[in-house]
């Protein structure tokens, strides 16, 4: 009887000790100090949305067209093109929706997407998820302040996106020198957005044709590659079929303006871009803009999100 009471009493002092430490572990996490939805989303001035690290197999369209979003005061700013960035809005870009948030969940009422909400997480210390939990899609952004962010990485980064935000590209200069090649007789080029996003069009009309008026002689699919150990000069080929693919060159002289250099004739030509598409610009009854779809597109497969719907 005596070695029953004596384990029961050590049972007991076991129980009383643990729930004590328990309740200190808890309390102890109770008191540490937490920072708002609000205050993490406004702690730095620009966040990069890194498409390539997408999670899921859905789609949030404003965030596709991003390349960066700023939280500022209940308006959220976008970087949507790669023309004028790092000046467009004192380099926050166009303001293109309202938020508010509520504990960890962000809701954002976009001025063309429409309403959209996401449970946020914070990743790291200038890291954040968003997920969208209507399409099971996870999308990552980067904190960055305006005077640590690398404009020109992400402009030269996302050429193949540049390339996309004029209308048509005149060509405006052929130098003296270089071989007389076939490209000697195209004299607009036009990338086109959306659907597979590789697509290229060109026309022989003469220079100071509308671009309403060209007529397009030839679409083939284009592609745009790095150079090693230059971040500023890229390569492009056109795939011409009748002549086979075309390579260049590519250097920007301006947000307007590109020079193709072409090594099989070592002809140089320059092209200006006509007809400025300003992407998600806000529609309204007095100065309604029509819109081109531009979606960036992950340059890897898409894997399944394990993060799964957690909100009750």
């Amino acid at each position: 009887m005596k070695t029953i009471k004596l384990l029961l009493s050590f049972a007991l002092a076991t129980t009383l000790f643990t729930s004590c430490y328990t309740e200190v572990i808890v309390d102890d996490y109770i008191d540490e100090p937490t920072i708002s939805l609000n205050q993490l989303l406004g702690s730095y001035e620009l966040w990069y949305v890194d498409i390539n690290q997408t999670v899921g197999y859905g789609s949030t369209p404003f965030l596709q067209k991003a390349f960066t979003l700023s939280f500022r005061n209940g308006t959220m700013f976008a970087n949507n093109n790669l023309v004028g960035i790092g000046n467009t809005g004192n380099g926050f870009g166009i303001a293109v929706a309202d938020y508010n948030t509520s504990h960890m969940i962000l809701d954002v009422y976009h001025d063309v997407d429409g309403f959209s909400t996401f449970d946020v997480y914070q990743i790291n210390n200038n890291t954040i998820e968003l997920y969208n939990p209507n399409n099971d899609t996870s999308y990552f952004l980067k904190g960055y302040q305006r005077s640590q962010f690398d404009y020109d990485f992400v402009f030269y980064d996302n050429i193949h996106y540049f390339l996309q935000e004029y209308n048509a590209w005149e060509k405006t200069y052929t130098s003296n020198f270089g071989a007389i090649n076939e490209f000697d007789n195209e004299n607009y080029l036009q990338f086109l957005a959306g659907g597979n996003d590789s697509e290229f069009r060109s026309s022989q009309d003469v220079s100071g044709t509308s671009v309403s008026s060209l007529y397009w002689d030839y679409t083939g699919l284009y592609g745009v590659g790095n150079v090693s150990g230059n971040m500023y000069l890229k390569t492009l080929t056109l795939d011409y079929d009748f002549f086979n693919n075309e390579y260049f060159e590519l250097s920007v002289i301006n947000d307007g303006k590109i020079e193709l250099y072409h090594p099989a004739s070592q002809t140089v030509y320059e092209f200006v871009g006509r007809g400025y598409i300003q992407f998600l610009k806000t529609t309204n009854t007095k100065n309604k803009v029509a819109t081109t779809e531009k979606l960036r597109k992950e340059r890897k497969d898409k894997i399944e999100n394990p993060r799964e719907n957690t909100r009750g």
